[in-house]
């Protein structure tokens, strides 16, 4: 068959792009523009090859091989398939499992079905020297592409190079066409509209005898974070990444989070900054209800946002198809969007106003069925932490911040007199 496929090995292509983008290997610190990227590598095959392409085989690496949020983009995309590995941590590190013997399957089993005349491998990994060995044996001509080493050295395995028919190096011009290094230090997100910032009630100063109660409250455990009775240590703000308070003659402690706070049976106040120099008293309350005293209601839920309703009774199954639709294509997995994507769903299909007025005196607390609504559909992006099933404290906090946005934006649109 005169055709060409492209088998590509993202974590060798995205890897080797962070490293010359951004000098560390760490995709963290890139951002891909898929469809680009795609493109990019269709065009360059076809006039490499001179061949029509058939498909663009993408292998990846994912926890318990669950699709994450580019990965679900990238498979309904026209002439792309998608297949995974697992995706393992040891020793503080990801590895890829079985994506090279994935890759080596579909080499050799295009070129022993004929599939294909040329096969284009982005990748530098020497186990798939085999693979690539039979392949010509079957006669499939074989170009393998290299991304621009960072040092100018090969990031490739020698013994692939030599046995490869053809040879091209995507070098950075072509690179940043779709893939750009991340701003280091600058925001994740947007500073949310204007309310009490969450991070400075928490980096408040607690009174020393609530810190003293919570510290005698808590007994050691196999954490050192929990006692006997299951009430909250609080942790060194190191641990949590949190400001630390003020130092006393009895050195420095760490400001307790949300859930240290709730175990000392109060909801308490602390004290954040105004624009006049004041300080007025803040009531610190989290987006759960889980872990208060004072819950109120038959379901332990306050009776003022009992009534609110949930996304899922305000969408119908044609807004559940399309909302599905949009997930998959357009929304990029970032904490902080998925928190807004949420949130406009939320307040566009509400029937009544007077719920919008009454879920924005809540914050910074979401209430609890809805912020439960809000963490799983949260979850479909891939951001639950592996180890535990739970998502991240940091993710958590972005989440919710963009939900509150979103509120805040609609809340106020609600408030703007239209043009006569």
């Amino acid at each position: 068959m005169d055709r060409c496929v492209v088998l590509v090995d993202a974590g060798y292509l995205l890897g080797a792009a962070a490293s010359l983008l951004a000098g560390e290997p760490a995709r963290s610190r890139i951002t891909v523009d898929h469809a680009a990227l795609i493109q990019g590598l269709r065009q360059r095959a076809e006039a490499d090859t001179e061949r029509p392409l058939l498909r663009i085989y993408w292998f990846d690496g994912a926890p318990d091989r669950v699709p994450q949020p580019e990965h679900r983009r990238l498979r309904v995309m026209p002439r792309v398939t998608v297949r995974l590995g697992a995706l393992t941590r040891s020793d503080g590190r990801w590895a890829q499992k079985g994506v090279d013997a994935a890759m080596h399957a579909e080499l050799t089993e295009l070129a022993r079905n004929r599939a294909c005349s040329d096969i284009v491998l982005v990748t530098g990994d020497g186990d798939l020297l085999p693979g690539l060995m039979s392949a010509k044996e079957h006669g499939v001509a074989v170009h393998l592409w290299a991304v621009q080493a960072a040092d100018g050295d090969y990031n490739q395995s020698e013994d692939l190079v030599a046995e490869a028919d053809e040879r091209r190096v995507l070098d950075r011009a072509w690179i940043t066409r779709a893939v750009h290094a991340k701003e280091l230090g600058g925001p994740c997100a947007p500073p949310p509209a204007p309310r009490p910032e969450i991070a400075a009630i928490l980096s408040a100063p607690l009174p020393e005898t609530a810190v003293a109660a919570a510290a005698a409250a808590a007994g050691p455990d196999t954490d050192g974070r929990t006692g006997t009775n299951g009430t909250p240590r609080p942790a060194p703000a190191g641990d949590r990444g949190e400001p630390s308070g003020e130092t006393g003659s009895g050195g420095s402690r760490g400001v307790p989070t949300p859930k240290d706070l709730a175990g000392l049976g109060r909801p308490p106040a602390a004290q954040s900054p105004s624009p006049n120099g004041s300080q007025p008293a803040a009531t610190l309350r989290w987006s759960s209800d889980k872990g208060w005293i004072e819950r109120g209601g038959p379901l332990g839920e306050p009776a003022e946002t009992a009534s609110l309703p949930t996304l899922a009774l305000l969408t119908s199954a044609e807004q559940r198809w399309a909302d599905r639709e949009e997930d998959i294509t357009a929304v990029g997995g970032d904490p902080f969007e998925v928190g807004q994507v949420f949130a406009r769903r939320w307040t566009e299909r509400l029937s009544d106003a007077a719920h919008l007025q009454q879920i924005s005196t809540e914050y910074p607390r979401i209430p609890h069925r809805i912020d439960g609504e809000l963490l799983r559909y949260a979850a479909r992006f891939g951001l639950l932490a592996h180890k535990d099933d739970q998502i991240d404290e940091h993710d958590r906090y972005a989440i919710r911040a963009g939900f509150w946005r979103e509120v805040d934006l609609r809340t106020a649109a609600e408030h703007t007199p239209s043009a006569d």
